[in-house]
C-alpha cells in the first residue's frame, strides 16, 4: 500500500508544535456562517496539494477555512483530527484503514465502507473517494512496453524471466511487492536490484536500463515527466488507495449536504493520471502549489 515502506514515531509535543507552526489562512472573506474548517495535510507535497485544492474549493463557495499544511505523518494528523485540532484531511482509504487496524482490499467501495465504520465512533465521516489512487505500481519504460506489448502486470509474466526488477530493499519480503507478484501473478524476475523507495535511484536505474521494471507510486509525477508506463494491476494485488476527504462529523452537521457536495465534486474530478500531472507541475516543474490548485479547480469548473 501507499506507505508500506515508511514509518515514523512522533511524540505528542511535536503534534502541538507542528499544528501551531503550520496554521495559516482565515475565514475573514467567508459568506457562510459556521465554524472555521481547519484543513490539515501530511508532510509530503501531494497531500499538501490535495489539501490546498479542497481548501480553495470550499473558500470559493464561501466557507471559512484555515490551513495547517505539512504538519507531519499520520501519527500526527490522525490524533489531531480525532481530538478536534483538525477538521478535514485528505486521506488514502487503504493506508487509513490499516492505521485503524483494519484490512484493506483492492475493492475501493468495501475498503471505504470499512474505514467509515472504523472511524464512526471517533466522530469522523469518510466522504466519497476519488478515482485517483496513490499506491504501489509497477512501471516500465515506454520502449519496453512497446517491445513486449505490456499494458497490465499480467503481461509481464511471460517475459519476467529475462527482466531485472528494482525497488525498495524490503521488497522481496513484502506481500504487496515480490511475494505478491509471485503468488498473485506468477511473476518471477531474473533478478531483483535493491534500490530506494520510489526515489531517484530507482528512476535513474530504470532510465538507464539497469532495471527493466520498477516499483513506484502510481501518482508520482516522474511517471508523466519521464514518459514511463504504469501497468494496470489487473488482478488487484495492491489494496485500494483512493484519495478521500475525511472530516469531523460536527463540521458536516454544522453545514449540511452542501458542504459535502463541494468536497465530493472535487473528489469526483480527481483521477490518477490527473494527480500525476499535478505532481509533475509541483514536484518537477517547480510551480507554486497554490496556483496549480487554482488552475485545476478552474479547469474543472469548481472555482
Amino acid at each position: 500500500m501507499r506507505r508500506m515502506f515508511r514509518s515514523t514515531v512522533i511524540g505528542a509535543l511535536l503534534v502541538v508544535l507542528a499544528l501551531i507552526a503550520a496554521a495559516c489562512g482565515s475565514g475573514d472573506d467567508a459568506t457562510n456562517d459556521g465554524p472555521t474548517i481547519v484543513i490539515g495535510s501530511a508532510n509530503f507535497s501531494e497531500n499538501a496539494l490535495l489539501a490546498e485544492i479542497y481548501a480553495q474549493a470550499l473558500e470559493a463557495k464561501g466557507y471559512p477555512v484555515e490551513r495547517r499544511l505539512n504538519i507531519g505523518t499520520r501519527e500526527i494528523y490522525k490524533p489531531a483530527l480525532e481530538n478536534g485540532d483538525l477538521d478535514l484531511v485528505p486521506e488514502y482509504v487503504g493506508s487509513a484503514l490499516s492505521a485503524l487496524d483494519g484490512t484493506p482490499t483492492s475493492d475501493t467501495a468495501a475498503t471505504r465502507s470499512a474505514l467509515a465504520d472504523a472511524w464512526a465512533d471517533a466522530g469522523i465521516d469518510v466522504l466519497e473517494p476519488a478515482p485517483a489512487q496513490d499506491k504501489n505500481g509497477i512501471v516500465v519504460r515506454q520502449d519496453t512496453a512497446d517491445e513486449l506489448g505490456l499494458t497490465t502486470v499480467s503481461d509481464l509474466a511471460p517475459h519476467a524471466g529475462s527482466l531485472i526488477f528494482g525497488g525498495p530493499p524490503e521488497c522481496p519480503e513484502r506481500e504487496f511487492c515480490m511475494i505478491g507478484l509471485k503468488d498473485v501473478y506468477g511473476i518471477e524476475f531474473a533478478e531483483f536490484k535493491p534500490l530506494d523507495v520510489g526515489g531517484a535511484l530507482t528512476v535513474t536505474a530504470l532510465e538507464g536500463d539497469e532495471i527493466q521494471a520498477a516499483l513506484l507510486f502510481t501518482s508520482d509525477g516522474v511517471i508523466s515527466a519521464r514518459g514511463f508506463v504504469l501497468l494496470e494491476d489487473d488482478k488487484g494485488l495492491q489494496p485500494a488507495e483512493n484519495v478521500v476527504p475525511v472530516i469531523r462529523s460536527q463540521i458536516v452537521d454544522a453545514y449540511g449536504n452542501d458542504l459535502v457536495s463541494v468536497l465530493n465534486d472535487v473528489s469526483a474530478a480527481l483521477t490518477t493520471e490527473g494527480l500525476t500531472q499535478l505532481n509533475e507541475r509541483v514536484g518537477y516543474d517547480g510551480e507554486d502549489p497554490d496556483a496549480v490548485a487554482a488552475d485545476w479547480l478552474s479547469e474543472h469548473g469548481l472555482d
